[in-house]
């Protein structure tokens, strides 16, 4: 079971307020880069393992450096993602480029940097090479069908637009084989925030499996397997973190009993985490605006799903503390919410927290992933800041909140008074 604590105190807090007006984001320095190395630590068996981070889940590039300098590299799926990774010096086979539905001049991008491109489906293969030239390390991203569980994020595999069939699988490694491509690579994510550790255990066995039968079948040699991210935090105080011993040791015997015993080794090892690196360290700090009481108690924020959109979109759960009352009785049950035109725009429903009042601040946890990532400007709402807690204690801005003229920004106000009605 895991406690949900602050990795900062109410006085740090409330000189951080000083400066900095709610809504912000504020990320701990400190505990990510400990996380970063505990997982290449369960993983240093494998003397290629590399973990590409999800740059979709916090695409800041503060933190991208950050996890650069722990040897990180980038997953990107998109030509602002790839660009993002080339500005902070992520480059070359330290980027992983996998998308889909994928117009050509991100192929191209992903070429320039000399990135592994992972394709997601087999008609990509001629649209890569007629845009950007095949590449002499490709990856493909399988999708097991009904082999495994999805779950609400992704969708059941056999439902969702990802990736190879199997079939597909030996079709394309073959069309590759015979273009002249040299390196070989295979990836799979079919699920997302996945606790149990033998999920992640059991990915890496089908992939180890085809890796060993598509070798022998096509006579190709594979370099890498991915086996993609997936790993969940645990949002709710009951839930128990993903035990990373446990996940390593269990695919470090399949590994040898697999790949080694198939004479397919060494085979270097990816994964491609962002939720799990980032998202327990990460806190949107909110002040309470206004109490509704009418057929139930809303609390309303001045922050709304703009700022974290994981509640109203897929029902998450995320524990708030409330400063200056942690040690008082939840005994008031609350809808908490923000203040966009739409009725899911809501943090918590039905949770039982302090008496509330306007200006309480509240800190609403494990927002280090798909939170300030997911943001939108519905209803002109502008996007928060975010700051980043160091090591040394210090509180730096590493994006400052969106303005009225960063939203009227691609607007042409100059050409309105001739347009004509």
């Amino acid at each position: 079971m895991s406690t949900k604590t602050l990795p900062f105190s109410r006085e740090t807090l409330a000189a951080i307020l000083e400066k900095h007006p709610t809504p912000f984001h504020l990320y701990d320095e400190a505990s990510i880069r400990r996380n970063a190395r505990a997982l290449a630590e369960a993983f240093s068996w494998n003397k290629g393992f590399r973990e590409y981070f999800a740059v979709k889940a916090t695409p800041n590039p503060y933190l991208l450096k950050i996890l650069s300098k722990e040897g990180f590299g980038a997953d990107c799926s998109s030509l602002p993602e790839l660009v993002l990774a080339e500005r902070v010096g992520v480059v070359g086979e330290h980027v992983m480029f996998t998308s889909n539905d994928t117009p050509p001049e991100e192929f191209q991008k992903a070429k320039q940097l000399g990135a592994i491109i992972n394709l997601d489906d087999i008609s990509h293969i001629p649209v890569l090479e007629a845009c950007a030239g095949l590449l002499e390390t490709i990856c493909f991203r399988y999708n097991p069908g009904p082999l495994k569980k999805g779950n609400v994020i992704i969708g059941h595999p056999e439902e969702a637009k990802y990736g190879f069939t199997r079939e597909q699988l030996f079709e394309g490694y073959r069309i590759l084989r015979d273009r002249g491509v040299k390196r070989f690579g295979i990836h799979t994510m079919v699920a997302s925030n996945e606790l149990d550790p033998m999920y992640f255990i059991e990915t890496a066995e089908i992939l180890f499996n085809l890796v060993t039968e598509i070798s022998r079948e096509l006579n190709i040699r594979f370099d890498f397997v991915n086996i993609g991210g997936g790993v969940g935090i645990p949002y709710r105080p009951e839930e128990a973190p993903v035990d990373l011993d446990v996940v390593s040791q269990g695919i470090r015997g399949r590994y040898e009993e697999i790949v080694e015993g198939h004479g397919c080794g060494p085979l270097d090892l990816y994964m491609e985490c962002g939720r799990f690196i980032t998202g327990p360290y990460g806190y949107l700090v909110a002040r309470v605006r206004h109490i509704k009481k009418t057929y139930k108690n809303f609390a309303g924020l001045d922050a709304c799903m703009a700022d974290l959109m994981r509640p109203a979109m897929y029902g998450a759960y995320h524990h708030i503390t409330v400063i200056g009352k942690e040690d008082e009785r939840p005994d008031v049950m609350y809808d908490v919410t923000g203040s966009l035109c739409e009725n899911n725009d809501k943090f918590a429903i039905d949770r039982m927290l302090p008496k509330l009042q306007s200006d309480d601040i509240l800190v609403i946890h494990d927002t280090g992933a798909h939170g300030h990532a997911m943001g939108f400007n519905y209803n002109g709402k502008l996007r928060s800041a975010e700051l980043l807690l160091r090591e040394n204690g210090t509180v730096e801005q590493i994006r400052r909140a969106e303005t009225l003229e960063d939203h009227f920004a691609t607007l042409d106000f100059e050409r309105l008074g001739s347009f004509p009605v």
